[in-house]
């Protein structure tokens, strides 16, 4: 199974801890960001993993170095964009070179901490002939995508602006459509990764709705026995490490 965890980006919400080091070596219950994201890859049967690296590119490098023998059924690739930052659509297309056959991606971000299981979600993928699928909750965002009656991405909205982008408008009713939050994980088909070439610099959910017209893109609710959290900020930080805590006692 091929995946792929971003861990590239600046974190500057996460100052002043990023000040020193990324985002991904933070640490939630006393490891790296980055470690429980391996962890959860490699516990879904991801065999080939990379791992995009920008700011603070060089901590990364030396933690997986130093660390690749506690997960030795997965080979880590590091997908470097230190002299430019590629977003999370470029840098996945940047990331296809490191993969050995055309099976889909999992997609995951390293300041996501959660228990999905990966296997499931690679799972839930695989039951339709589907281009790209997207885990999905229904929680409170500013940024809400859009889907029709069976799941399939049809537009979005922003709920400060109310600006709106409906790229399947002429397929389906527009006050038919319910909202979902994204969760950061995806699967995608590498024959859509390659229509996206050459490498360039876009993000991942701009390009979903490009291509939402054409092509079948779904999400997967996140069930509600999971956990999940978004680690993009001192006090999500704070509110995770509470979570855990709690599950100790």
């Amino acid at each position: 199974m091929n995946g792929m965890i971003f861990a590239a980006g600046l974190g500057t919400r996460l100052a002043p801890l990023t000040d020193t080091m990324p985002k991904a070596l933070v640490e939630v219950d006393g490891k790296p960001l980055l470690e429980h994201a391996i962890n959860q890859f490699a516990k879904g049967g991801v065999t080939t993993l990379v791992i995009n690296v920008h700011h603070f590119a060089d901590l990364i490098k030396k933690y997986v170095e130093a660390n690749k023998q506690k997960w030795p059924n997965t080979k880590i690739c590091i997908s470097d964009e230190s002299d430019y930052l590629l977003d999370t659509g470029g840098g996945l297309v940047k990331a296809l070179e490191y993969f050995t056959d055309d099976k889909p991606i999992v997609v995951g971000n390293a300041d996501v901490y959660c228990d999905v299981p990966i296997d499931w979600l690679y799972n839930e993928h695989l039951k339709s002939s589907r281009s790209a699928t997207l885990l999905t909750r229904k929680r409170p965002s500013t940024r809400q995508l859009l889907f029709d009656a069976d799941g399939r991405l049809s537009g979005w909205r922003n709920k400060t602006t109310e600006e709106e982008r409906l790229p399947r408008v002429k397929d389906v009713a527009t006050e038919s459509l319910h909202e979902s939050a994204f969760c950061g994980f995806h699967v995608i088909e590498q024959g859509l990764v390659r229509f996206w070439l050459p490498v360039h610099k876009f993000p991942i959910i701009d390009a979903y709705l490009k291509v939402a017209a054409d092509d079948k893109i779904y999400e997967v609710d996140l069930d509600k026995k999971y956990y999940w959290f978004d680690v993009g900020t001192i006090e999500k930080l704070n509110t995770v490490e509470e979570f855990v805590k709690q599950r100790k006692q």
